[in-house]
């Protein structure tokens, strides 16, 4: 089989694709054997009717469309990696020559294909990128606030005389009317005020009312069959509670850590809230790397796989209503292409730095991703196994992991002119142990 390309543009070829009929023969012999089982012919047993009989039948021109169908998959996918192209798109194919139908073994299939494939770029030096994030600082009110949050998961409610306030814990019931008809109730919930997961306006309403009052408001229903209608809703506090918090000594400290005192409790909260900094600095240094490393390169989009993947996002029948815009078409085309560019540069640096995926890493991102889903994680995996997603997740563990070396070779400051060691976020605790073991194992087989 021989195969030539053509580049139509940087993301599209077009390919010219010979094959003589010697290597077609095994095909059309296979389809002899489909067809001489799918016919019946006196005298002769099925799957045993000879060649020229069913020339004589269906006509050889059927046998050599037949061979052809089921060889030409097979034939494209060989000249996509002989060529060493991947394809982006289904292949646009057009047949211009086959064997001869009149004397065997004359002729050959010659077939031509148009695709969009993904296409070559070239990697700049992604190493000593400079970057400046925000300066991060560790303040007092950073340990309180911490301290304050623990105190509060070991707190307990107290009914209070007092109208509701700011953080009150309250206990309502609602009646929600539309249009003069009662459409839902509810009684006995607990609703944390100005905490917002209730219905819009519910804050205002009940801040100030003390237990046995009640209020009206008009709102639009969130959830359930009436959702998005104008309601009234009446609602009643049953019930006005107050968080009591235990006091911040050593005895809570051992209640609530594996410390002794409150004051290693603390300076654990000040190291936490630390590490929090260097994450928040982090997260900003990787985006401002991603996006000085795609301001370095070129990377041609396919337009017609861009414009498939926006009408994906438009097709959805469950969609609001004014979903499909001008500008949000806009906003979905922009985030498409960056996330094409995304892949196609941080899987070129992966190649570069030889990354690879160990089977620990995919098990962690599966957790991770099933948690932001509210999934089991077990039900997760094999959901996505049983769609065939998990090579996807690999090249997005791959990816991560190509970005944080390109972050590792970045120069990060702060907006103080100080340098950010971003050791700890790019290497957890456990890579950083392997690494520096296997820096000593090389130092020591050098010594030898």
């Amino acid at each position: 089989m021989k195969s030539a390309v053509e580049n139509l543009n940087p993301t599209r070829v077009k390919l010219t694709v010979e094959v003589p009929y010697e290597e077609l023969k095994p095909r059309v012999d296979e389809a002899y054997k489909t067809i001489a089982q799918q016919i019946q012919i006196p005298g002769f047993r099925k799957g045993k009717v000879p060649a020229r009989l069913i020339d004589q039948r269906v006509g050889r021109g059927y046998v050599i469309e037949t061979a052809v169908n089921e060889g030409l998959n097979g034939y494209y996918q060989q000249a996509m990696v002989e060529n060493e192209l991947t394809p982006l798109s289904r292949p646009e194919v057009d047949i211009t020559e086959l064997p001869s139908i009149e004397k065997e073994g004359e002729g050959q299939l010659v077939f031509t294909l148009e695709v969009d494939i993904r296409p070559s770029i070239e990697l700049p030096d992604y190493k000593g990128l400079e970057v400046s994030v925000e300066a991060k600082e560790v303040a007092d009110e950073d340990v309180e606030k911490a301290l304050e949050d623990l105190r509060g998961r070991f707190g307990t409610l107290k009914e209070v005389e007092a109208p509701a306030a700011a953080d009150s814990f309250i206990t309502i019931d609602l009646v929600a009317t539309v249009e003069g008809e009662e459409v839902d109730n509810a009684q006995g919930l607990s609703y944390q005020v100005g905490s917002g997961n209730m219905l819009e306006g519910m804050d205002e309403a009940v801040i100030g009312l003390s237990a046995g009052e009640d209020a009206t408001f008009e709102t639009k229903l969130a959830g359930g069959e009436h959702a998005g209608k104008d309601a009234t809703v009446k609602v009643a506090v049953t019930a006005v509670k107050q968080r009591e918090l235990p006091e911040a000594n050593d005895d809570f400290a051992q209640l609530a850590s594996e410390f002794d005192t409150i004051a290693e409790l603390r300076e654990s909260l000040a190291k936490d809230a630390a590490e929090g900094k260097i994450t928040e600095q982090g997260v900003e240094a990787r985006e401002l790397v991603l996006d000085k490393l795609l301001e370095l390169v070129e990377v041609p989009v396919p337009e017609s796989v861009i414009e498939e993947q926006i009408e994906q996002h438009f097709d959805n029948p469950n969609a609001e209503e004014g979903h499909d815009t001008e500008e949000h078409r806009a906003e979905v085309r922009e985030n498409t292409e960056r996330a094409f560019r995304n892949e196609l540069v941080l899987d070129a640096v992966a190649d570069a730095e030889e990354v690879g995926v160990e089977q620990s890493e995919l098990i962690d991102y599966i957790v991770q991703t099933a948690g932001q889903y509210g999934m089991d994680p077990n039900q997760f995996a094999q959901m996505l196994d049983g769609a065939g997603q998990v090579p996807m997740l690999m090249g997005e563990v791959r990816r991560r992991k190509a970005l944080a070396k390109v972050l590792e070779y970045a120069v990060v400051t702060d907006s103080k002119g100080e340098t950010v060691d971003l050791t700890s976020f790019v290497k957890p605790a456990g890579e950083e142990e392997v690494a520096a073991e296997a820096t000593e194992e090389a130092a020591e087989a050098d010594a030898k």
